[in-house]
């Protein structure tokens, strides 16, 4: 054995084989001369060139290791120990800043990678039949690859090293040999280069704008001989590094573009998965057979300490796949990638790492992208009418929704609405199965607690990215105009350019998600009006919608004029009407229309009148729409009376029975742990964002509430009183003035 892994390739018997690749720099220049004026054409014949060669290539490679195999057990054992090897050197190739001089070439790994995988396919059946013989003991044997370093799907390092401690004697068979061999591979072959790809773009980002940045220098030292000399001298270099990382991406993306490569993956792939499934579950699944979640509360030991790139390898081929070659999943994928979707999902408590666990919401709806012919993409249709599908996507992806609220990443706040914007869009690919509405309304009454959750958390998104996204515009506005300046100075120029950048990709992020935000309420509302009124939920929901509407068409709307409002994703022509539609779609509740009216700061008779105005005058909803437009404004409008008179009715009202936060009336007053008293709704709606006690910040739950009788039976006598005493006192009015009226004979 050689003594370092970039010297496996040149000292070992095999290695100089394996090392033969057009990713060595000196092929990559012949492949790719001149890659900055090579047009797509031709960086596209170069890498079907290049795919020819290499295919040509591993094949012998493949007859090669074949031969030794079948040779004897011995040559056996030794080519397995080789590949080994190759994989317990090599750790470094996923570390975050590479030394090539520390690790093996990406052409070596990469050979090696498919090597394996064609080793594995005599038992990849499309049956499964083979999956069996897979051993999960396998690490606690004598396993010939290292993983003690490697992170665990669900388990800490003293976790991980206590249970490979308790060895297991037994001789693992050829077929477990290789499946680990080839995860592994794949983990420091591939997905490493995969990883370098993209740190070859930002590279090549970065050469290219300082190319352009000297080069705008360059007439600066027209009368500095010396110092123009050193700027090419500068430029030369930079010139050279570039073409370097531009021939190096080109031929990288040559290879792993290859269908035929990748088709073998994604198959290995597809093994992984069952496989995973099946020691998670702890069931003999199959994709012909059922799996039922959740998963089994006890976790396998085994399956929490193998380690993290049996999943993750798995999410990063599909992607890229999905990404770049999707026309080879349709042969390449079955229910069994949706099934490892929804299953780890569902039970995310399986899996560590949040970014591995929302990766698998970004695998989902990868494969709901339009492609070809798929209008709903590659897993749309499996989504949409699958039975597994059916039976367990929604729950997964909406416990998913509220679980990444918090995911513990320093990142966390912004991570989640990429998340939920993911989600968002798998959703609205399956909505046309009625089938979804029906276990929407399902979670809506029997598991109320966590639909209140998932719709409250709906709410404060829709809430903060309106807010953030429309409050954008008059700052982008302002410094558009500004910009208008000729006589700006340069560097405040430039100062106010970045700031308008940076202001505009905040827009944009911000009214994407809040569009889908929104377009989802729509959808919900529609299914199951009803849930969207409970107590819980309706007074803030009617707030959010009021005060958007004010946004959108009272005063403050002037402000939201910028240039090319479609950049920002900004459309109030389709906004508006989704708002509009929401009221519709909850207007036939009696509680929903109270809530409307009882919005002290943002309900404005006046913008419901503006909005009727726009709507008509645009023509952006049809009559019989208006016409249930214009009813519902009646509602909202004899309900606010009403309760102006109800508030006029009870008059000033004591402090013992006003609650502490929201400074109303309390109508079920209950006791906090703290010992204050608070309106049972209030403390609803705060422990929906905050499980804690918000007077001593102590954990709570609603459960450790008191209902405080007597007090709520003190408020129902004073408030019978208080109104028995107006409606006395206004009817003595009333009879005063006809007493006074027929003394007058009037």
């Amino acid at each position: 054995m050689a003594v370092s892994a970039p010297n496996i390739e040149k000292l070992t018997l095999l290695g100089p084989f394996f090392r033969i690749s057009p990713l060595q720099p000196e092929a990559t220049k012949t492949y790719f001369t001149g890659p900055r004026t090579m047009d797509q054409r031709s960086v596209k014949a170069s890498q079907n060139a290049l795919q020819v060669t290499l295919a040509a290539h591993q094949t012998d490679l493949c007859t090669i290791i074949n031969a030794f195999v079948r040779a004897s057990v011995e040559a056996r054992n030794k080519v397995l120990s080789w590949f080994a090897y190759i994989m317990n050197v090599n750790h470094k190739r996923r570390a975050m800043h590479v030394d090539p001089r520390d690790v093996s070439s990406d052409g070596f790994m990469l050979n090696v990678t498919v090597v394996l995988d064609y080793l594995c396919e005599p038992f990849m059946d499309s049956t499964f039949s083979k999956i069996d013989r897979i051993d999960i003991n396998y690490f606690r044997g004598n396993p010939r690859v290292d993983i003690k370093d490697e992170t665990k799907l669900n388990a800490d390092q003293s976790q991980s090293d206590a249970f490979y401690a308790q060895k297991i004697d037994f001789t693992p068979n050829f077929i477990t040999e290789v499946f680990f061999l080839t995860l592994a591979a794949h983990h420091y072959g591939s997905e490493a280069t995969n990883t370098k790809l993209k740190n070859l773009e930002k590279d090549i980002k970065f050469y290219q704008s300082r190319i352009v940045a000297m080069e705008a220098e360059r007439p600066k030292f027209a009368n500095r001989p010396d110092q123009l000399a050193l700027l090419e001298v500068s430029l030369k270099r930079h010139a050279e590094v570039l073409e370097k990382a531009m021939s190096l991406k080109f031929a990288i993306e040559g290879v792993l573009l290859d269908e035929k490569m990748q088709s073998r993956s994604l198959q290995f792939m597809r093994y992984v998965s069952v496989w995973l499934l099946r020691v998670a579950s702890q069931s003999d699944y199959k994709p012909s057979k059922p799996l039922h979640l959740p998963l089994p509360e006890k976790q396998p030991e085994a399956f929490c300490c193998l380690p993290e790139y049996a999943l993750q390898d798995i999410v990063d081929n599909f992607k890229f796949v999905f990404r770049y070659i999707p026309q080879i999943i349709l042969s390449a994928v079955g229910e069994e990638m949706i099934a490892l979707c929804i299953t780890f999902l569902e039970s995310s408590e399986y899996i560590r790492n949040p970014y591995l666990k929302s990766s698998l919401v970004s695998l989902l709806f990868s494969g709901t992208w339009p492609t070809y012919h798929l209008r709903k993409g590659v897993l749309g249709d499996l989504l949409t009418n699958s039975k597994f599908a059916n039976q367990y996507l929604l729950h997964a992806i909406m416990k998913f929704y509220i679980e990444c609220e918090s995911t513990g990443a320093h990142t966390q706040f912004y991570d989640k609405f990429n998340i939920r914007y993911e989600i968002f869009q798998v959703i609205k690919c399956v909505w046309s199965n009625d089938l979804y509405k029906e276990q929407l309304t399902q979670q809506s009454k029997s598991n109320r607690a966590f639909f209140v959750r998932f719709v409250n958390l709906l709410l404060n998104d829709a809430t903060y990215v309106l807010d953030e996204g429309l409050t954008k515009f008059p700052k982008i506005h302002a410094l558009q105009e500004e910009l208008k300046d000729r006589n700006l100075p340069e560097q405040d120029r430039q100062k106010k350019e970045e700031e308008l950048q940076a202001n505009e990709n905040q827009a944009q992020s911000y009214m994407q998600l809040a569009n889908e935000t929104v377009s989802m309420m729509k959808l919900f509302t529609h299914a199951l009006s009803e849930a969207f009124t409970m107590p819980e939920i309706v007074q803030r929901l009617a707030a959010m919608l009021d005060y958007n509407l004010d946004i959108l068409t009272g005063p403050k709307s002037k402000d939201l004029r910028v240039e090319n409002p479609a950049k920002y994703f900004f459309s109030p022509r389709t906004l508006l009407p989704e708002l509009v539609d929401i009221y519709l779609n909850l207007g036939d509740s009696a509680a929903f229309v109270e809530a409307v009216a009882a919005d002290g700061r943002s309900y404005k008779p006046e913008n419901f009148d503006a909005t009727s105005r726009i709507l008509s005058t645009k023509a952006l909803k049809s009559a019989d729409e208006l016409q249930k437009w214009e009813e519902l404004k009646k509602k909202f409008a004899a309900a606010k009376q009403a309760l102006d008179q109800a508030e006029l009715d009870l008059g000033e009202i004591p402090p013992e029975f006003e609650d502490p936060i929201m400074g109303d009336i309390m109508n079920d007053p209950v006791i906090l742990p703290s010992k204050h008293i608070v309106d049972r709704s209030t403390i609803v709606q705060h422990l929906l964002s905050d499980p804690k006690d918000p007077f001593t910040r102590q954990p709570m739950t609603v459960d450790d509430v008191v209902p405080a009788d007597e007090l709520r039976q003190q408020i129902t006598k004073w408030k019978e009183e208080r109104i028995a005493a107006r409606r006395a006192a206004v009817s003595d009015a009333v009879n005063d003035v006809v007493n006074d009226a027929m003394d007058t004979g009037e």
